[in-house]
């Protein structure tokens, strides 16, 4: 396995769309400005066959400060992003558990 970066995804998709990298670099990430600012707003991106991010409240909690056990660190409530796939991502990820089962071998 690999990892694919954004700038890999732009060279894929010049080549795929005959658009020049500067085009489709604006798009992606006008795409990206635009998922991040409606999930600012507390709004939910749902794409369909894609999936759907949510902004979800994770509940405060007292932690521990692994140097010094014996004291108490409050972790206050935030926001954070959950991603949920969508059914056709879902299946074909599904697909990759034979590969990944060969590379631990």
């Amino acid at each position: 396995m690999v990892t694919i970066t954004k700038r890999d995804l732009v060279i894929k998709l010049s080549n795929e769309t005959g658009l020049t990298q500067q085009e489709v670099f604006a798009v992606v990430q006008g795409t990206l400005d635009s998922i991040t600012e409606e999930l600012a707003k507390g709004n939910s991106v749902v794409m369909r066959n894609f999936g759907a991010f949510q902004v979800r409240e994770v509940k405060g909690k007292i932690g521990r400060n692994p140097k010094d056990p014996s004291k108490d660190v409050p972790i206050p409530p935030r926001a954070v992003v959950k991603f949920k796939p969508g059914k056709e991502m879902k299946e074909k990820v599904a697909r990759i558990l034979p590969v990944l089962q060969e590379e631990k071998v």
